[in-house]
């Protein structure tokens, strides 16, 4: 599952793609070096940087390797590996969820640490209870009061246990000791801020009612790895783990849930008493820390990973709005109160309310009818001043706050200088200049990411001795604070071939190609040079140097690539378009540039491609380019930001280059050609006794913070059509906003078929699945929803069906394999020989035990060089097999696939096909921008104007304007990609 920002135009060499926090490349390149520490938004995909050149400069420096001056001996317990094999081997085939067929044995055996540390569980008994309060408290922030108000309480029956207990303040609590039954506890309701309650203030019962006992002894065996407990549920265990020794965290630090697996309560924790780093106006970076109980080969582990996210900086309301004004000159975004709370004291005592808009108005101009002093017009300024002998310091300067509810028919107005910000709030989407500072502040070396888990995550968290307490020692738990060491191996990348058929050799996951032509260039009948005259002009008309400079340079580089490019091309210009501020939305904008490639269509056809140049940085021109040539006309663009092409033109002409460079391996391969293969003993996973394989990608991509409410989910399926496994055309649809399970996957897969027939006249016998985006609690949800649907089109697609020959049974063998980038797992050398310089495992590093499942067939790889940061592995785990493949052949096999990525000359970090899926879901975010943008379309808030939208007031309102949202997208994305397009790899 992607659930990414917006896109923000073009970035370095040509198609650029903002998104997920962390994974924004260098120039051109797939996105970044793998994140930051565990940092913002979980680490990037690794391999940046794309084009002929590769590397990065070295960070830091002193040491690189921690905890260098201790001995590195490979935990104890796994010395009898062989032993689970030798179990795991005994046991009958399954293709669901099968189990580890044997630990690799290919590459160079190293050994590492790992930010795993071991639990002692020891033999007991866990109490289960479900809790339910009456009446219902509705919301979870009245639940989450009523749960402080429990843990207060002298209620006798209960104040014997309540340093013996952990709950999820929620609906589940667990005991060290059993508790009588029944049990229902009277609560007081008391708002947060007040000492007695009101008078009329409600009585809540909480009743607290046994559910099971839990038998720790199990989990431990469980671990063992024995054959009869290969079907043991560890989950109920797992999170009673987690809520125990997550309990302290809980209580000192601001709680963020960790994703989607909601029943194992990984949780990430942040800390105000922790570094805080300036990200904007109001709002501030803050460290945390991952915490998740995981069991592995015979130790329950604790993995604890450092990362960061954004909260609104504490403080006073006013000086946020006057730090806008400062650093902008303009009102606050609405945006920026999407998930904003005040607390206000002007009653007598604190009041926590939500922000629903800021007005544009001040105290002093905002009045309303008030029949308490007379009847009549008062303003907001002579009511406080009145009613609470308050005196505003700022009455005709800030504006005034609505507080009211979101279903709330009044609004609640208070100057904005009584509003206080309470520290804790999670902020929501960031804006590009804020994201990039997150990135930075995120980005640390390995060495100091894991001596932040240590020496400041282990304090924080309540792990070490002397902050370790009940009630973890209640239940007779302990955390030990040495990270887990693992084998782990460096497999050898392959060899890479281009025009001639010399060979290649990668160096530390990337290589150079700069006197070297494709494999296969692709044809160019004609191409278009389309030059978006917006915000400030380049070029001095068609014939001005640095424009015949960009056509020129980019011509010969294609030439020279091995590109067969038959004419200069027909250059074009629009009008200088509308400014933002008079078109919000771009909508006259993109009306004149169709105009303009509709004219010259009508005159002399579509061209092969259009070259796009952008003066600037625009959240609406690029995705509306995209979507008006993918959906509507079917010609193929390439972008390129002006500034980027001419930087350092013409006295550094090696800086154009590149950018060429990274823009020529894009057009190759979205017009059908292939830029380099591997070499044959790479490929034998794939291609031995002439095996006909397909490789299928799978991803979804959810709306990001900001977009309208209802906005859909996109979903893609890509599939190579060629024997060489380049060319990856996408099916793709819309579907159900935040729903990750596919749709439409039965059609999509069909449509993947039938390009394959098409393509070679036979149908694959082996299918290779790679679904993105899933995590390990919806492994199930993709065997029970998705793999029927997958098999559903194996009936629909019959042998000879294209020739209408009478259709046979098609039951190719398939294998799905999930890969997880969302995972907190991360890898330390401990030789500099086995790390580079950043002081990061090298690019082929693979761990398969130590810190992997117990039964299930998984394996941590990381085949991309971290050229920043802490780099972090792709998490690959096989939940179906009907191919039967061994460690060695998919660990390997993935290795070596993941240097045929078309975009770069380096390794990535995530497979090429999942990959492809994923810049498919991409795509189609353009083709829904506005309502992905939403929030970039409202003006500002304290400004000129009121600020947010109205609000649905119930909740058949919500559903009606979301399914008119729905509606909208429909009519966005109409019939999808052009059939001109659809054949070909148009989204990468």
């Amino acid at each position: 599952m992607s659930n990414r920002g917006a896109r923000g135009g073009p970035r370095g060499g040509g198609e650029s793609r903002g998104g997920r926090g962390g994974r924004g490349g260098p120039a051109g390149g797939p996105r970044g070096g793998g994140g930051g520490g565990g940092g913002y938004g979980g680490g990037g995909r690794g391999g940046g940087g794309g084009g002929y050149r590769g590397g990065g400069p070295a960070r830091g420096g002193g040491p690189i390797i921690f905890q260098q001056d201790r001995p590195a001996t490979e935990d104890q317990r796994l010395a009898t590996t062989a032993q689970l094999e030798g179990t795991l081997k005994k046991l009958p085939f399954r293709a669901e969820r099968p189990y580890r067929p044997g630990f690799g044995t290919l590459g160079t055996r190293i050994t590492l640490r790992s930010n795993f540390f071991p639990v002692k569980v020891p033999k007991g008994t866990i109490f289960d209870y479900s809790i339910k309060i009456s009446p219902d408290p509705g919301g979870r922030k009245t639940r989450n009061r009523i749960f402080q108000l429990l843990e207060a309480s002298t209620n006798q029956q209960w104040r014997p246990y309540v340093n013996v207990v952990a709950h999820d303040r929620s609906a589940r609590l667990v005991s060290a000791k059993k508790f009588p039954q029944p049990l229902d506890i009277p609560i007081t309701f008391v708002d947060e801020g007040r000492t007695q309650p009101d008078p009329r203030a409600k009585v809540y019962t909480v009743s607290i009612e046994f559910t099971r006992e839990l038998d720790m002894s199990q989990i431990n065996k469980y671990t063992e790895g024995g054959q009869e407990y290969r079907d043991y549920d560890p989950l109920p265990l797992i999170s009673a783990l987690n809520l125990i020794l997550q309990y302290k965290a809980a209580h000192s630090g601001f709680r963020v849930g960790a994703g989607q697996d909601k029943a194992s309560t990984a949780s990430k924790y942040f800390f105000p008493t922790l570094d805080r780093f300036p990200l904007g106006p109001g709002v501030e970076a803050w460290k945390g820390f991952f915490v998740s109980v995981r069991p592995v080969y015979k130790e329950m582990m604790i993995n604890v990973n450092a990362c960061m996210s954004a909260f609104y900086k504490p403080g006073k309301l006013s000086d946020a709005i006057m730090e806008f004004r400062r650093e902008s000159r303009g009102g606050i975004p609405a945006r920026f109160t999407q998930r904003l709370s005040v607390t206000t004291t002007h009653l007598g005592y604190k009041q926590r309310k939500p922000v629903r808009r800021i007005l544009s108005a001040t105290a002093r101009t905002y009045k309303f009818q008030c029949d308490e002093y007379g009847g009549g017009q008062i303003s907001v300024e002579d009511y406080f001043k009145r009613k609470y002998k308050i005196t505003l310091r700022n009455a005709n300067d800030l504006p005034v706050v609505d507080i009211s509810g979101p279903n709330s028919r009044n609004a609640i107005i208070v100057p904005a200088e009584l509003c206080e910000i309470e520290p804790g709030q999670m902020y929501g989407k960031l804006s590009d200049k804020e994201t990039a500072s997150m990135i930075r502040y995120a980005c640390r070396r390995p060495i100091e990411n894991a001596t932040s888990i240590v020496n400041e995550g282990f304090p924080s968290l309540g792990f070490t001795p002397d902050t370790f307490g009940d009630p973890a020692r209640a239940f007779g738990l302990s955390v030990v604070g040495d990270m887990a060491t693992v084998p782990g191996r460096e497999l050898p990348p392959p060899k890479l071939s281009y025009s001639g058929g010399k060979p290649l050799f990668a160096k530390n996951g990337a290589w150079n190609i700069l006197e070297v032509k494709f494999h296969k260039g692709a044809d160019v009948r004609s191409w278009w040079v389309l030059v978006v005259n917006d915000q400030r002009p380049v070029f001095q008309g068609p014939n001005d140097q640095a424009l015949t400079a960009i056509w020129r340079g980019f011509g010969e580089k294609l030439r020279k690539s091995g590109v067969r490019l038959q004419t200069s091309p027909t250059l074009i210009a629009t009008d200088q378009l509308p400014p933002p501020g008079s078109d919000p939305g771009r909508a006259r904008a993109m009306s004149m540039i169709e105009n303009k490639i509709q004219s010259n269509i009508s005159k002399s056809g579509k061209p092969t491609y259009i070259l796009v140049l952008l003066s600037g940085v625009d959240k609406f021109i690029y995705p509306g380019i995209k979507r008006l040539c993918d959906v509507q006309l079917g010609v193929h663009t390439m972008h390129m930001l002006t500034d980027k092409v001419l930087r350092g033109w013409p006295e550094d002409m090696n800086k154009q280059d590149q950018y060429f460079s990274n823009v020529a391996l894009k057009l190759n391969a979205k017009l059908g050609g292939v830029n380099h293969l591997l070499d044959a003993e790479s490929m034998r996973w794939l291609t031995e006794q002439k095996r006909r394989i397909m490789i299928v990608g799978m991803d979804v991509t959810h709306p990001s913070p900001g977009s309208m409410a209802g906005t859909p989910s996109i979903a893609a399926v890509v599939a190579n059509v060629d024997e060489q496994f380049v060319q990856f055309p996408a099916s793709m649809r819309i579907q159900q906003s935040k729903k990750e399970m596919i749709t439409d996957l039965t059609e999509m897969m069909v449509e993947r078929l039938v390009a394959y027939q098409g393509k070679n006249k036979t149908l694959p016998d082996r299918i290779y699945l790679y679904r993105d985006g899933v995590s390990e609690g919806q492994f199930d949800s993709v065997l029970v929803q998705e793999l029927p649907k997958v098999q559903e089109a194996f009936k629909k697609v019959g042998t000879g069906t294209l020739a209408g020959a009478k259709a046979q049974a098609y039951k190719p063998k398939l294998t799905i394999i999930v890969c997880g980038k969302r995972h907190h797992a991360r890898f330390y050398p401990t030789d500099s020989r086995h790390a580079d310089k950043n002081g990061n495992t090298q690019p082929g590093t693979i761990v398969d035990q130590g810190v992997t499942t117990v039964y299930d067939f998984d394996f941590y790889l990381q085949a991309h060089a971290g050229l920043q940061g802490t780099v972090k592995p792709t998490h690959y785990t096989v939940i179906y097999d009907e191919n039967k493949l061994g460690a060695n052949e998919i660990q390997q096999g993935t290795h070596t696939y993941s240097y045929l990525y078309a975009r770069a000359t380096k390794a990535v970090s995530l497979v090429p096909a999942a990959y492809y899926a994923d810049l498919a879901c991409e795509r189609g975010r353009c083709y829904l921008n506005d309502l992905l943008n939403a929030d970039e379309q409202q003006s500002s808030a304290g400004g000129s104007t009121s600020g947010a939208p109205r609000r649905p007031r119930n909740q058949q309102e919500k559903e009606a304007e979301e399914q008119r949202v729905f509606e909208r997208a429909e009519r966005l994305w109409g019939n999808g990609v052009h059939p001109d397009l659809r054949g070909s790899m148009f989204y990468i």
